[in-house]
């Protein structure tokens, strides 16, 4: 196992004994290790930092958007939940055909699916919580109510969005006090989004589904002529589901099943997987294989992923040896391949990605999202809350799989990682960043299987992603240029990110010492803590 240069900036993976979370924010952080110190398991964890998220990263994370789940015990049995939403059952593609639509736009109340966060928070922790779901909601709601110093990434990303969040008055009430984005620093509170998470600490699901909060949010949407109802919130569900898995390096790979992007990244591991690993993990040869597998895999995804229940989706033909040997025979080092197929869709969303392990080792990998950056910019005037954007995943071509419907769910993005080995719990992971997250995963279990890298600095390392439905591959600033220059030579357009790519946590379990390793990404505010 590699380790960091000391004489370089950085930061170090983080060692512990008991117990241990990492997350993208130090508040959110510092809530879950206060739960564990207090007996919760990983899930209490898990869900009392992803609240706090809610409140101090809003514009990666909220209680209106939508939820994935992994969890892991000692038995090594793995659990999934999709907390995805669906769609207003009145709301069809042909009607936003017939209004000109070719693409729903994000600020859109047709963007806005039932939000599946609180649904899943709460029936996980029904089923495997230890604490009181008030306890777990308590540090949030002091954070919304009192007030919380803005993190530097967030405030980033804030002003980033400003003109999106002045576009709704409520919005702008919130999030743009004085006129403009808070800069780092500056306290920031939301009360009306207090109110509501001391209604669902009161209720639990019923309190975001039901009542209040739910008749403002629908008489919200339906002023800006948004087809939701109070029934389609009332009878909002996830659902446990079966992980889907692959071999890799001595190693299985646990991800959520479609309608996720999770078989993608097993996708583009299985070609992974056809390839030595040896040398520079960023040498343009391997590069070049990540790239090319990521976009063979996406192609795939373009064509079959969508909403299983209302559409076929051939899990075993994507995850197949076969098709494994026939796109990894398609990549060719001396050149990049070409006419590949394209992708409808933007390159960058915002997610927070949380992993906990507790003392008995159980594991939560867990990831909350409101897609885009602050989602549609939608906010629900009197409960506070911030609406995704998640409907835009939704095509509106005629017979697409993806094709928008009456309570489907869309293709999505976030992908909560779980890695076993030799049947036991060992690694639990996820990759932030919308559509780069499949590639995400792949390339950060590639650098610590293949190439023995810790966590932190398989992390750091620079990222590049091949756009979809583009050409272009985005770099990272920090890559090599003699390395650059020569996949320019091979064909590959390369242009800058202009902003860090995606975001990771990582916790490792070694059994041998009874100890864990656990690293956060730099791209974000947070960091690892362990008791």
């Amino acid at each position: 196992m590699t380790m960091r240069d000391f004489q370089k900036p950085g930061r170090s993976t983080v060692y512990a004994r008991e117990a241990m979370a990492a997350t993208s924010h130090p508040a959110a952080t510092l809530a879950a290790t206060d739960i564990l110190k207090a007996g919760g398991n990983a899930l209490d964890a898990a869900i009392a930092a992803c609240a706090v998220q809610c409140v101090v990263e809003p514009g990666s994370t909220g209680i209106g958007g939508d939820c994935f789940a992994l969890l892991a015990g000692v038995d090594g049995k793995v659990h999934a939940y999709n907390g995805s939403g669906r769609a207003p059952a009145a709301l069809t593609a042909a009607f936003l055909r017939d209004k000109g639509l070719t693409q729903i736009p994000r600020q859109s109340p047709h963007a806005v699916t039932v939000p599946g966060a609180v649904d899943a928070w709460t029936r996980l922790h029904a089923d495997h919580g230890r604490l009181p779901f008030a306890e777990l909601m308590a540090p949030a709601i002091h954070l919304a109510r009192h007030g919380y110093a803005v993190a530097p990434r967030v405030s980033y990303d804030w002003g980033r969005e400003a003109a999106l969040l002045a576009g709704d008055a409520n919005a702008a009430r919130v999030f743009l006090p004085e006129g403009r984005a808070p800069v780092a620093g500056e306290v920031h509170r939301q009360p009306e989004l207090a109110d509501t998470l001391e209604t669902l600490a009161r209720e639990g699901r019923d309190g975001f589904y039901k009542g209040a909060v739910a008749a403002d949010i629908v008489a919200y949407l339906n002023g800006l002529g948004g087809l939701h109802t109070r029934d389609d919130f009332a009878t909002a569900a996830g659902e446990y589901v079966e992980p889907i898995h692959a071999r890799f390096r001595g190693h299985d790979v646990y991800e959520c099943p479609p309608n996720g992007q999770g078989i993608i990244a097993l996708m583009i591991l299985n070609i992974l997987s056809r390839f030595p690993a040896e040398g520079d993990p960023l040498a343009a040869d391997r590069l070049h294989v990540e790239i090319e597998a990521t976009r063979l895999a996406y192609a795939a995804r373009d064509r079959f992923l969508a909403d299983p229940a209302q559409a076929g989706v051939p899990v075993d033909y994507l995850l197949s040896d076969a098709l494994a040997d026939e796109l990894a025979g398609l990549i060719r080092l001396d050149r990049a391949l070409t006419d590949m197929p394209a992708f409808p869709g933007g390159e960058h969303r915002d997610t927070v990605y949380i992993c906990v392990v507790d003392k008995d080792r159980n594991c939560a990998s867990f990831i909350n999202s409101i897609f885009h950056p602050y989602g549609a910019g939608l906010l629900a005037p009197r409960s506070g809350v911030l609406l995704h954007n998640r409907g835009q995943s939704f095509v509106l071509e005629a017979g697409h799989p993806n094709e928008l419907a009456p309570r489907k769910r869309p293709m999505h993005t976030i992908i909560p990682g779980m890695v076993l080995k030799d049947g036991k719990p060992f690694m639990p992971f996820g990759v932030m960043g919308g559509h780069y997250q499949a590639m995400g995963h792949a390339h950060f279990i590639g650098k610590v299987l293949d190439f023995g890298l810790d966590l932190q600095a398989a992390i750091d390392l620079p990222r590049l992603f091949p756009i979809p439905g583009t050409n272009d591959i985005e770099v990272e600033d920090n890559f090599a240029p003699e390395t650059l220059a020569e996949l320019r030579r091979r064909g590959f357009s390369l242009v800058p990110s202009g902003r860090p790519v995606g975001g990771a946590q990582a916790i490792r379990i070694d059994r041998a010492n009874g100890t864990l390793a656990g690293a956060s990404d730099p791209r974000k505010d947070g960091c690892a803590l362990g008791i």
